[in-house]
């Protein structure tokens, strides 16, 4: 493991309510091992070199105490935008955990994505830091299949494995749901796989399902995805070339898709809508809302 120098490890969140409502960001680790052909993250602009290769930051957790310690307002610290906290090294390492247990210490929620079930391990700190603060845990979970799911993210853990630390960690009390996305065109577009997504998300505790259609590529993830296609799903990528040529975003050519994400959805009581999710999760706002209730029977009466 190389150790990096850092002189920041929290970031002011910026549209923090189009991403699950939180107010900091920080990636523990730099680079994700993870291979998921779709990766974002390998895009030029987030100008992460050898981005297969992860790597920790020098002396994060002493910074990070100080950080937190500093900080006059609370709030939720997202985790794992651009680099899956919970990569193999963590296992040696801790230093997700090491992070978390400063997170409960100092009062602030936290907001995690991972394709890892290694998450399990910290269910004791997510109650800790939910007993005073907010607390969403999403699974990214692109195919019912786990034979499909091997080959699209072939550095992790299967799809079946991620849903039973879902579950496992909703038996806990821990609000926990699913990031469907990215729904790959022509590879994870079909209407039974988002079905049995949203199902197999509801049966193992899921609160949500969010999605935000297809695929992105733009510069340098591009050219890594046409060289997964190319070894795994042949003649695939002039599929790509012709139908979406040099589009960043790239959208399903099934129009239903949406319809049926969201009426499967509503089917099982899964939130969708993000403005929705954040609710739930949100004690702050609960609180304010019950606050509000009482003042207003008050001023009634």
């Amino acid at each position: 493991m190389e150790f990096i120098e850092t002189k920041t490890i929290l970031q002011k969140a910026t549209h923090s309510e189009e991403w699950f409502g939180i107010d900091y960001n920080m990636n523990l680790y730099k680079g994700c091992c993870h291979k998921c052909i779709y990766c974002d993250s390998r895009s030029n602009c987030y100008q992460v070199e050898d981005f297969d290769r992860v790597r920790a930051k020098k002396d994060e957790i002493q910074i990070l105490n100080k950080e937190l310690k500093s900080k006059r307002k609370k709030g939720v610290i997202g985790i794992g935008a651009m680099s899956d906290t919970y990569n193999p090294y963590e296992k040696q390492y801790e230093i997700t955990k090491k992070a978390l247990e400063l997170i409960s210490y100092y009062k602030f929620g936290v907001s995690i994505e991972t394709k890892s079930n290694l998450i399990v391990r910290d269910i004791d700190i997510f109650k800790e830091i939910n007993n005073k603060a907010d607390v969403i845990l999403k699974f990214t979970i692109t195919s019912a299949d786990d034979n499909l799911s091997r080959k699209i993210e072939p550095g992790v853990c299967v799809s079946s494995e991620r849903l039973k630390a879902m579950k496992k960690l909703s038996e806990n009390g821990l609000f926990v749901g699913t990031l469907l996305t990215p729904i790959i065109p022509f590879i994870t577009d079909s209407e039974e796989n988002i079905r049995n997504v949203i199902r197999l998300s509801y049966k193992n505790g899921a609160k949500f399902v969010f999605s935000m259609g297809g695929v992105t590529l733009r510069e340098n993830q591009r050219e890594y995805f046409y060289e997964q296609l190319d070894k795994t799903f042949p003649k695939l990528k002039e599929k790509y070339i012709k139908q979406y040529g040099n589009n960043y975003f790239c959208y399903p050519l099934n129009k239903n898709l949406e319809k049926i994400f969201k009426k499967e959805c509503e089917k099982y009581g899964l939130l969708y809508r993000m403005s929705d999710i954040v609710k739930a999760y949100k004690k702050e706002v609960k609180d304010e809302e019950q606050l509000t209730l009482f003042y207003n029977t008050q001023k009634e009466g």
